[in-house]
């Protein structure tokens, strides 16, 4: 079996007298993309942010490549591979398309967030931030503003910012929210093509079972902050328990379906 490339152990958070994730233990294996659903609330956000360091766990433990990373800043798994696009966007907005993308790749090719070096300093950057634009199908707003972006374009350039990191690990949570139909099927395809290198790992967070469907090679379920079940998607979508999930019907979660 691989080994897994990112892992929680017991990982749990509490806001006051409310436990948002529910000692959670999970493990992720380069070349699988893993769907993270559940019902509105039920911690799917909040357990992302606790892997990329938005937030620190009231306890248990991350493990990145086998190392400890529950206090690491979110600067430090970046650079240790650990990449993560946001379900709000989180852009420079008084900048291009274009500029916003050569900042993180001059970023991670050691140039630093220089906004005062020259276009022409940096030529590979920029050609390697063209290259990102087009697989989000952002070439034609290229010079446009990242703030006069509709948001569902907003949600590309964010994408493609992501793919300029080039991290081991790819977080998406909601990569579809707020976009048209005719819109969707480009960040289908970019995670289809994420998906051959057997290298990378995906967890995805998303509400659109269609979507869930065509790309998922495992579901995992979280319900009032626990892991409810865990498995193959046919698997999955057909227990009982997972349908009263989504209806929000289901009572206090006793245990953890494994399938």
């Amino acid at each position: 079996m691989i080994a897994p490339s990112l892992a929680t152990r017991d990982l749990t958070v509490r806001f006051g007298g409310h436990v948002a994730v529910n000692a959670v233990s999970c493990s992720f294996q380069p070349g699988t993309l893993t769907c993270i659903v559940g019902p509105n609330g039920a911690g799917k956000t909040t357990y992302f942010n606790l892997i990329s360091g938005q937030i620190t766990p009231s306890g248990g433990t991350i493990l990145l490549n086998g190392n400890d990373i529950t206090r690491m800043a979110v600067s430090q798994r970046a650079l240790r591979g650990l990449g993560r696009a946001f379900q709000l966007t989180s852009l420079f907005p008084r900048l291009s398309v274009i500029e916003n993308v050569r900042l993180v790749m001059q970023s991670r090719q050691g140039f630093g967030l220089s906004l005062l070096s020259t276009w022409t300093s940096h030529r590979q950057a920029i050609e390697d931030a063209d290259a990102c634009l087009v697989r989000v199908a952002l070439t034609k707003r290229r010079d446009t503003l990242a703030a006069e972006l509709s948001h569902g374009d907003q949600r590309k350039l964010e994408v493609a910012m992501l793919l300029a990191l080039d991290p081991d690990i790819f977080m998406f949570d909601e990569p579809t929210a707020g976009m048209s139909v005719d819109e969707v099927p480009v960040i289908l395809d970019l995670l289809q093509g994420i998906k051959k290198d057997t290298a990378k790992t995906i967890l995805l967070v998303e509400h659109k079972m269609d979507v869930v469907r065509s790309l998922a090679d495992r579901i995992v379920v979280l319900h009032n902050g626990t892991l409810l079940a865990d498995g193959k998607p046919a698997d999955v979508m057909d227990l009982p328990i997972v349908h009263e999930a989504y209806l929000g019907s289901l009572p206090p979660v006793q245990g953890t379906a494994h399938v």
